[in-house]
């Protein structure tokens, strides 16, 4: 218990920093400064990221549609997050730089799950989750290669933006955005924009730098076309409502 209490405070603080900070009182040391901030800010978006994705579930589960959400789109957040997370995991990166990646995989998963119940069935959707977990296992038990996590990290960034710009093409089509939870979009956007600094500061991988500067261009696009058919969503789902 004394140990855990010793060694606390480097969730928050590198060593060395908190040395700096304890013991030597200095307190003005800039690379500790943005040290503890990268490691403050992960921190507090994997606590977001427990939550970021429910909106969206919720909403699909009161509507009891997925009508609006593109399922090429879900599928290939999905392979975005997980590559990155396998990757992170392997490369031994800390847990703040990555581990909102844990909880945003569980609810993608539960989100293409609901898609594909109402849209195809439960036997589909089992069978995804199914498969999915088989391959979770084997990341987990290190049976897949460094060289081909690498390989699927570097393809998050035309995923991500096939993944986007697939759910753009859907909302322009159907001129509004559908099921898509405006909450989840801005919790994204936002939560991309600062993993833009913590992985600069906490990996030095210019692949996940470069993967969420992407990933921030492709969900402010998401989250201008919230804005745009904010007034057209509403109506139609007032609409939808009054013939029920």
């Amino acid at each position: 218990m004394a140990q855990f209490i010793q060694e606390l405070p480097l969730l928050f603080f590198t060593r060395e920093c908190w040395k700096n900070y304890v013991e030597d009182f200095n307190f003005l040391h800039a690379e500790c400064f943005k040290a503890t901030l990268s490691k403050t800010l992960g921190l507090g978006i994997i606590a977001g990221s427990v939550l970021v994705k429910i909106p969206q579930i919720v909403k699909i589960l009161q509507n009891k549609s997925a009508k609006g959400i593109s399922t090429v789109s879900v599928l290939l957040d999905l392979f975005a997050i997980t590559a990155m997370a396998s990757y992170s995991f392997i490369s031994g990166f800390p847990f703040s730089s990555w581990g909102d990646a844990v909880f945003l995989g569980l609810q993608t998963v539960a989100i293409v799950c609901l898609v594909m119940y109402y849209s195809d069935g439960a036997a589909k959707a089992t069978a995804f989750l199914a498969a999915y977990i088989a391959v979770i296992a084997a990341v987990v038990a290190g049976l897949a290669p460094l060289n081909i996590l690498w390989f699927g990290q570097a393809m998050n960034i035309p995923v991500i933006l096939c993944s986007k710009f697939t759910q753009a093409y859907t909302n322009y089509s159907n001129g509004s955005t559908g099921q898509l939870s405006a909450a989840t979009g801005f919790m994204l956007f936002f939560g991309s924009l600062a993993r833009i600094f913590t992985s600069v500061q906490e990996t030095g991988d210019a692949t996940m730098v470069i993967m969420y500067i992407v990933s921030t261009l492709a969900n402010g696009l998401i989250v201008s076309q919230l804005l745009y058919y904010w007034n057209v969503t509403e109506k139609k789902a007032a609409v939808s409502k009054k013939k029920k």
